[in-house]
């Protein structure tokens, strides 16, 4: 086991090149495109799960559903139930969580912004494939 590793475990920084480190599974966790759509969603306020739904087009509810359970295991999403018939619960952000859609959300406005870039490179190679 690594020096990394052992840290990871008992509270250090990760490794996340290291194929043994758990920072692996949380960079899995919440880099995937439903994840962060979701917590950059739960960034302006807490939700209910239809109108998660709703904010994060085309996430069908198995998936959210799954997403929120990793996200809430990991720490980033918080659950709160009410105690009603049927019960409310709505989704919101943990201090974690909110820290790390900081982070997400200059990579969202990195992408929106260069998006024209992106897809005059994909033509650009389309193109060239055309050719050869």
């Amino acid at each position: 086991m690594s020096t990394q590793l052992l840290g990871a475990v008992e509270g250090g920084r990760g490794d996340v090149f290291d194929s043994a480190c758990p920072a692996r599974t949380v960079l899995d966790h919440v880099m995937g495109k439903w994840a962060v759509l979701v917590l950059v969603a739960l960034r302006a306020r807490p939700l209910r799960f239809s109108a998660l739904r709703r904010a994060v087009g085309g996430v069908s509810e198995k998936m959210l559903a799954q997403t929120l359970r990793t996200l809430e295991a990991d720490g980033f999403v918080h659950r709160e139930v009410a105690p009603t018939t049927p019960p409310q619960v709505t989704y919101s952000l943990t201090g974690l969580g909110h820290e790390l859609t900081g982070h997400l959300t200059g990579l969202l406005d990195w992408i929106d912004t260069r998006l024209p870039d992106v897809q005059a490179a994909r033509a650009e190679r389309a193109a060239v494939r055309a050719g050869t």
